[in-house]
Formats: C-alpha cells, sequence, structure tokens
C-alpha cells in the first residue's frame, strides 16, 4: 500500500491533519482503512509504504499486523514508493496488489477478486478493476512486471505500466460501487467518504 504522499492538494484545500491520510473517518485514520481491508483479503503480506509524516503514519497503524517500508525519496513521486514497495515484496510472491492510502472505499471482495482472476489466468501480466468501462485501483501486478515498474520515474505509478499492455495481457474484473474509482485528494472529497460510510453502515443496521 502507498502511503508516502505529501498530501498537497488537502492541505491548500484546508485540510487541519499534517496529511489526509490522518484523517479520521469513522473514528479511524483514513490509512487504517485501506490496511483493514488488506488485512481482511488473502493478500499476505501487507506492506505499507511511507515518507511524509511517516512515523505519525505508522503510529497510526500501530498494533496491525503490517510492515512499514519507508521511502526516503517520497517527494520525487509515487514511483519511489511504488518501487520500494514492490522491492520489499518476497522473492516467491507471483505479484504484487498496489494499493493506494487514500482510498478507503476498497474493500476486502475487490482485491479478492484481483487475486483471483490473476490465479485463474497466469499467463496474464496483470489485473485490474472496471467500473462503468472506467480502470481503477488497486491493480495486481504480476512479477514479470516489477522490473519494468520499479524503473519509472515521478509520478507515473502502476496504471502507466497497464495502460502499455497489450490487451491479452490484463484481466479486467468488473468492480461494483465506486470504492475502485473514488479517491480522497480534498476536504470535501473527505466529507464524502464519510457521508458513504455512514450511509453504509445504516444499511448494515437496517
Amino acid at each position: 500500500m502507498l502511503a508516502a504522499g505529501c498530501s498537497s492538494r488537502f492541505r491548500a484545500g484546508g485540510g487541519a491533519e499534517e496529511t489526509k491520510l490522518l484523517a479520521k473517518i469513522g473514528g479511524r485514520p483514513m490509512v487504517a482503512h485501506v490496511v483493514d481491508a488488506a488485512l481482511e483479503s488473502r493478500a499476505r503480506p501487507v506492506i505499507v509504504v511511507v515518507g511524509f509524516a511517516g512515523d505519525a503514519v505508522a503510529a497510526a497503524l500501530a498494533g496491525l499486523p503490517a510492515t512499514i517500508a519507508v521511502n526516503p525519496d517520497f517527494e520525487t513521486g509515487i514511483a519511489s514508493s511504488l518501487g520500494v514497495g514492490l522491492a520489499s515484496t518476497p522473492p516467491d510472491a507471483d505479484g504484487a496488489v498496489v494499493l493506494l492510502g487514500d482510498m478507503p472505499k476498497v474493500d476486502a471482495r475487490l482485491i479478492d477478486a484481483l487475486i483471483a482472476a490473476f490465479e485463474a489466468r497466469r499467463e496474464a501480466s496483470a489485473v485490474a478493476p472496471v467500473q462503468k468501462g472506467r480502470r481503477g485501483n488497486p491493480i495486481l501486478l504480476g512479477r514479470g512486471l516489477f522490473d519494468e515498474a520499479m524503473r519509472l520515474k515521478g509520478d507515473e505509478g502502476a496504471r502507466r505500466i497497464v495502460a502499455g499492455l497489450d490487451k491479452r495481457d490484463i484481466v479486467e474484473v468488473e468492480a461494483s460501487g465506486s470504492g475502485s474509482t473514488f479517491d480522497v485528494d480534498t476536504p470535501s472529497d473527505l466529507l464524502a467518504a464519510m457521508d458513504l460510510r455512514e450511509k453504509s453502515q445504516l444499511r448494515s443496521e437496517d
């Protein structure tokens, strides 16, 4: 999970927290919700790449069985964090699900659907969720793409790799809801995430 960014848009928009990942949704930091989803899925190990406000983000995840990896070059863009995360995966891992720390609506079912699709199509290089014809996140990268991904620079991430693949090399998984396309960039996005979570809790109580 990539959680090293500077949250510049969030803070410029009036966000009170040092980083948006520490903003509370349902009483818990946003980043903890994403880690919860990963831990509830089949994906293992769960690796969280931190950078900006790294100590605070790591502290917000204290007690959760996730590995913290530090990206000292986080200011250069998301590519460096992706590289740190991929370099931290076990050598026997067939692939990696690349999660983003600012996507609190992603759940374990979606992560497991990506993994199941990858297992069913071992010849594929990647798996991506699709919502109303639009590719989203997280993205599963097969090990065969790791070297290419680790050569990326700046703000190029896993989606840059997937965009260059032949259609035969990628599996698309239909994603229900908007979890795969909703991220928090601004305080207004945070309010939307909070509203959506409250509505979800009301539905479950009914």
